[in-house]
């Protein structure tokens, strides 16, 4: 099993703190670092039973994670979710592998979405309903962008489309950076069999569809061509959970476990980190 640590936007945007808590998260030992997205909100934005406070700071994620990657050495960049949709891949293929290369190879959780709030999809002037089809679209032309040559790649879709297009530098190493995708849909989960890497559902699910999803995942998967056993499961986590419940996520095929610290001071935020690492022997 692989522990990372989440960096909530409720911590605001304190330079000092960021750094601070990424430093500190590989020292315990943590995988990786991930980081939320939401681009705009707005007053009674809301999904579920949570309302979003209008005022929440919600930093750039990508800007934030190459920030802590400077100061660290060894931890993982993530996302969850990165908003997909509301992002142009062309664009977005730069900058992720730009990252990827000054990291020295740490792109490597990158998690996208739909996005559920349709003010924000307004805001960028998206429609709500195409999310799917944009963020199906956006993941085969990143990794057309990352896979091509110096010949250039073409590409003819609904909503994005060029000719003979050459993005460098290319990740580290060379190939496609993972995608994982994230959501709490059965058509997530086929997506993220389809067209991703891994599959990261959201928290608010029950048990059986969870094992409903993660089942469609692997199915869909074989459907497309392609090996189920090579899709992570990544699922999120409490910070005090216990070896019989990480044991019990395992047994559901989960590989990888997302947790979050919930004291909101930066030094109890740095102790609960410090106990998790301690109770799963992460550093060793």
């Amino acid at each position: 099993m692989k522990f990372a640590i989440n960096y909530s936007a409720v911590s605001g945007l304190d330079p000092d703190r960021l750094v601070t808590y990424a430093r500190h998260a590989e020292d315990c030992g943590f995988e990786g670092l991930y980081m939320p997205e939401h681009i705009v909100l707005y007053p009674g934005a809301k999904y579920g039973t949570f309302d979003f406070p209008p005022a929440l700071p919600f930093p750039d994620p990508l800007d934030c994670l190459a920030f802590a990657a400077a100061a660290t050495q060894r931890i993982l960049l993530g996302t969850a979710v990165l908003l997909l949709p509301y992002h142009h891949p062309v664009v977005l293929a730069k900058r992720l592998a730009t990252i990827d290369v000054l990291s020295k190879g740490r792109m490597r959780l990158l998690t996208v979405g739909l996005g559920t709030l349709p003010g924000e999809a307004r805001a960028m002037g998206v429609d709500f309903s195409t999310r799917g089809r944009r963020t199906d679209e956006a993941i085969d032309v990143l990794r057309l962008l990352w896979e091509g040559d110096e010949k250039g790649a073409s590409f003819d879709g609904e909503f994005f489309g060029f000719d003979d297009a050459t993005s460098f530098p290319k990740p580290h190493g060379g190939g496609s950076l993972p995608i994982h995708v994230g959501g709490s849909s059965r058509a997530a989960a086929r997506r993220a069999g389809r067209r991703g890497d891994g599959y990261f559902p959201g928290g608010a699910l029950t048990a059986e569809e969870r094992a409903i999803q993660w089942e469609l995942a692997r199915a869909a998967a074989v459907e497309a061509g392609r090996d189920p056993g090579a899709l992570e499961y990544t699922r999120w986590g409490a910070i005090d959970m216990s070896a019989e419940q990480v044991e019990a996520l395992a047994a559901e095929g989960v590989t990888r476990v997302l947790v979050s610290p919930t004291a909101p001071e930066p030094e109890r935020q740095r102790e609960e980190m410090s106990a998790f690492a301690q109770r799963f022997a992460l550093s060793g």
